[in-house]
């Protein structure tokens, strides 16, 4: 059995909330480490603590922050929203790792509030999370799409406008715009770092910064910005700070747009390879598992079904952190461990599914070379080619006669009295595909 180094305000807010059985995220719980130990050391160089009792309270905050402490983080997501029981947890543990002396409030919580620290620790979670892990992996992702994009360059294949045939366009531009998607989707992540880094620390209850030294945040701010390497920074005006999480809901907005793209793409790409012989079948995705446990042979689109559940996940996500947001009041949003919660877990189903998506599935992907010749020649939209030679009116007379007898659209046109030569020029269906990139 684990030893407990909290104590009795931690066990009263257990007893409290036995929700969801969840625990607030571990980036947040080691964040909380974090800024902790770089308050104790800054209070010590303020003269404000004892050296040596400041460096046992760092010593303790930083075995925090390194992850040694996590079993020692019992309470659950779902308690007071200003996330005063974690913080007074932090303080508790960091306290008695720190020994003889250490107080929970006025040493380890010295210039500090649950009110700027534990959305600051939010902040910084959720900046390193996305910094480190997220856009990494998005960069990935993006990059097999776009290697997928020069190989399929030169495969020709109908395209599709309403979910029917359109005129032709390659394999390789449909992939080039999905690596499109992903880069800019990763890019509006990454624009909300700047905002994301700006953390309240220092206005401590209401945003005054009642009982911290003025130059206790700006010092504490430095230390994390230097150790870690993060945009970490001052808030624009310490009362927004403290009363809102816009910034929390901006990210949030900005992993649903990667979410909607995620979407779009998986989707694409599952019906791409249906079949193979009664769908679009113009792909062959990767066979990972055995697709049915009573139809042999069946191959599954498994990986984008995860990335449309993983997606769906993030929408929802959203819309619960849209709502968190939106009900702060006056001086403080009392939302945040539901924040915390969805903001954190909508980065790490982003970044493993971005990863996987891109290894299991992606890079494994192979072009069906009949499938994809069967709808190049099949659409009867590159009769559009013929447009600026007889016509948009006799063309649609020439695909209507095709539709009718089921026939290729060359011998329909040239009963219609379109000349070979003609035919040869407009129907070239890599000319067609290479002029379609910059035509609506």
């Amino acid at each position: 059995m684990v030893a407990e180094l909290w104590g009795g305000e931690t066990r009263k807010a257990v007893e409290n909330f036995p929700v969801s059985g969840e625990r607030v995220p571990l980036p947040v719980v080691r964040w909380l480490g974090r800024v902790k130990g770089a308050a104790a050391r800054v209070n010590a160089e303020l003269g404000l603590l004892d050296a040596d009792l400041a460096e046992r309270i760092a010593t303790a905050a930083d075995a925090v922050a390194a992850g040694q402490h996590d079993d020692q983080f019992p309470i659950d997501v779902f308690q007071t929203g200003s996330g005063t029981s974690s913080n007074m947890n932090a303080n508790e543990v960091i306290a008695n790792l720190a020994g003889e002396g250490a107080h929970p409030n006025d040493h380890v919580n010295m210039g500090q509030s649950s009110n700027d620290v534990f959305p600051s620790a939010v902040h910084c979670a959720a900046l390193q999370e996305v910094v480190e892990r997220l856009l990494p992996a998005l960069d990935h992702l993006g990059d097999a799409l776009a290697a997928k994009a020069g190989e399929f360059a030169d495969h020709v294949k109908a395209g599709r406008t309403h979910l029917m045939d359109a005129v032709p366009v390659t394999l390789g531009q449909e992939f080039a715009g999905y690596a499109a998607q992903v880069r800019q989707g990763r890019d509006r992540v990454a624009d909300t770092t700047e905002r994301l880094g700006q953390i309240p620390l220092g206005g401590t209850a209401t945003g005054t910064g009642l009982n911290t030294h003025p130059e206790f945040a700006e010092r504490v701010r430095a230390r994390l910005a230097g150790d870690t390497g993060l945009p970490i920074s001052a808030p624009a005006d310490p009362f927004e700070a403290q009363a809102a999480r816009d910034a929390l809901v901006e990210v949030s907005g900005a992993l649903k747009v990667v979410a909607v793209s995620l979407t779009k793409i998986a989707n694409d790409i599952a019906l791409l390879g249906s079949g193979p012989r009664c769908g679009i079948g113009e792909i062959f995705l990767p066979e990972l598992q055995k697709g049915s446990s009573i139809m042999p042979g069946k191959v599954n689109p498994v990986i984008p079904e995860v990335v449309l559940q993983v997606s769906a996940q993030v929408i929802g996500n959203d819309a619960a952190i849209t709502i968190g947001g939106m009900q702060g009041q006056f001086e403080l949003n009392v939302r945040i461990p539901l924040l915390a919660r969805n903001l954190l877990g909508s980065i790490h189903l982003l970044t493993t599914t971005s990863r996987l998506f891109a290894d299991k599935c992606v890079a494994g992907i192979r072009p069906n070379e009949a499938g994809l010749e069967r709808s190049a020649e099949g659409t009867l939209a590159v009769a559009t080619a013929l447009n600026p030679f007889i016509g948009y009116d006799k063309a649609t007379a020439i695909v209507k006669d095709a539709t009718d007898s089921g026939r290729g659209l060359r011998e329909v046109a040239r009963e219609h009295g379109v000349e070979e030569s003609v035919l040869d020029e407009a129907l070239d269906l890599r000319t067609i595909a290479a002029g379609s990139s910059a035509g609506a």
